[in-house]
């Protein structure tokens, strides 16, 4: 049932991008090469991808729309969705919002505390700080290292560039996204907070139309380890 579900996500994302990024050809449609990755990334298998693709043109009229609001404890969240109903669908996340004891706002209420990023995962080798030294000096301009690997942030014009110099290199990279960056984070030390926020983005997640969020919440490590365990 989620890997059916990853599939119907991904393949909305993959017929948006060939409308909006430029056709079906992912070596000169950038948006559409980031899709095809993220389809390989769940292991979908390549006849559907070329299914996928041979009826981009004439699908659905999905369309992408960005929505903005507070979760709880005031966290700031951007959403991302793909839609065929925008009606539908903006009603549907402004019940999410109040049901997870947040409001759903309008454009630009939550957007000036994100930045776009072109955002590269790189897998971390032997001797992450000489990497990171090498990566640097690649346009790079932000790198965080994680549990995942080396997160690089380019300017979203140059991503493209920069995902094709890295990898001549011979760096091994793991998923490039565009994304939306917070600026300023919103920490949360309490552990009843922390579960509202996660259990509200959570149910986010869940809804089909919904591609991507973005949130500026910084829950502490112990309280993270606390959930967890």
């Amino acid at each position: 049932m989620v890997r059916g579900k990853t599939f119907s996500k991904i393949s909305r994302l993959i017929s948006v991008a060939v409308k909006t990024g430029g056709g079906p050809d992912p070596d000169t449609n950038h948006k559409l090469r980031m899709a095809i990755d993220a389809a390989r990334a769940v292991n979908m298998p390549k006849s559907n991808i070329d299914k996928i693709l041979s009826k981009a043109e004439s699908t659905e009229k999905y369309e992408e729309v960005v929505y903005e609001g507070f979760g709880p404890s005031g966290i700031a969240v951007m959403v991302e969705a793909t839609t065929d109903n925008r009606n539908r669908t903006a009603q549907e996340i402004k019940s999410l919002f109040e049901r997870g004891g947040g409001q759903l706002a309008g454009p630009g209420a939550v957007s000036y505390n994100f930045k776009s990023k072109g955002m590269l995962l790189i897998k971390k080798e032997s001797n992450p700080e000489e990497q990171m030294l090498k990566i640097i000096d690649m346009g790079v301009e932000e790198l965080e290292e994680s549990d995942e690997g080396i997160e690089a942030y380019v300017k979203p014009d140059l991503l493209g560039r920069v995902r094709e110099n890295l990898k001549k290199e011979g760096f091994n990279i793991i998923k490039t996204e565009l994304i939306q960056k917070p600026i300023n984070l919103k920490i949360i030390t309490q552990e009843d907070m922390a579960r509202k926020a996660l259990s509200f983005l959570n149910m986010l997640d869940e809804h089909d139309d919904v591609q991507n969020i973005y949130t500026n919440v910084n829950i502490v490590d112990d309280i993270l380890d606390n959930i967890a365990s």
